[in-house]
């Protein structure tokens, strides 16, 4: 597991269902993995849960300039994009000496760039004709997280301040008309999550507060009850990264085997398992 933001990109990142308000599908891997299917945006989302980000950028570049799920496309891509920076820049706490050696840096920054202009520009043409449309409102607020976890958490920059306020307050607008929408509630649970154990006391304040329990009900929650595939990925990738984080080993190889069977070319997945999975069983 990574550092300080770790958890809340997962969360913030593995989010992208094309419809971000469908809760009932019944998608399946199988459905999804086949060859007629490998360049739609469910393809792409699924690409992504098993950590396969270059395919993931490859399959939304086109779907983010246009199209009915563009704006969900543009905040796929600048997920896939901040996964790439990361896996590239590696961990390491001398952020800036990896990011000045790292080459292929510069062209994934100006790409995320491009896709976070691009679906911030649309959600908000959509938000000014239909203020209502919590779609766009919470992929608006995804989008935002997106860059302010690639500055905090990944280049260590304190900069994205006015992003986390509009992120975080877009993501109450929708739960606070949309109580039941899984994929807001898990990605603001990781904002309480994070700001409780992992700010100062005197920044959380200036965040606006967290509540790490509050944060762990939420996403246990939200992996017991979400119906749609993706939004049940999301779900129970924050459930597992917070067990792990909670060193709760037990509760986090039942998860991670859960995860598995959906997404079974997933490495990190697969490495945590072999670590933990084994030694447990035995116990």
């Amino acid at each position: 597991m990574n550092e300080t933001f770790r958890a809340v990109a997962i969360a913030a990142l593995l989010a992208t269902a094309a419809d971000a308000s469908a809760q009932d599908s019944s998608t399946s891997a199988l459905e999804i993995t086949g060859a007629d299917r490998s360049g739609t945006l469910e393809y792409a989302q699924w690409a992504f849960y098993n950590a396969q980000y270059q395919a993931a950028a490859t399959v939304t570049l086109a779907q983010c300039s246009g199209g009915a799920d563009s704006l969900a496309a543009c905040e796929l891509r600048t997920a896939a994009l901040l996964f790439q920076i990361r896996g590239v820049l590696g961990d390491t706490a001398d952020k800036d000496r990896a990011w000045k050696r790292c080459v292929a840096c510069p062209d994934l920054m100006s790409a995320f760039e491009a896709a976070l202009a691009r679906g911030q520009a649309l959600a908000r043409a959509r938000l000014e004709a239909h203020p209502g449309d919590h779609v766009s409102l919470f992929l608006l607020g995804k989008l935002d997280l997106n860059y302010v976890w690639l500055q905090l958490g990944t280049l260590g920059r304190k900069t994205g301040w006015r992003e986390y306020w509009e992120g975080r307050r877009a993501l109450d607008e929708v739960l606070k008309h949309h109580p039941e929408h899984v994929r807001a509630r898990v990605a603001r649970a990781w904002i309480d999550y994070i700001v409780d154990t992992k700010m100062p006391r005197g920044t959380r304040w200036l965040l606006g507060g967290g509540n790490k329990k509050r944060g762990l009900l939420a996403v246990r929650e939200a992996a017991d009850t979400a119906t749609d595939f993706f939004a049940r990925a999301e779900a129970r990738f924050a459930l597992w990264d917070m067990q792990v984080r909670e060193r709760n080993v037990r509760a986090a190889v039942v998860t991670a085997r859960l995860l598995a069977r959906d997404f079974p070319d997933n490495p990190e997945l697969n490495t945590f398992l072999e670590a933990h999975g084994r030694a447990l069983s035995l116990r």
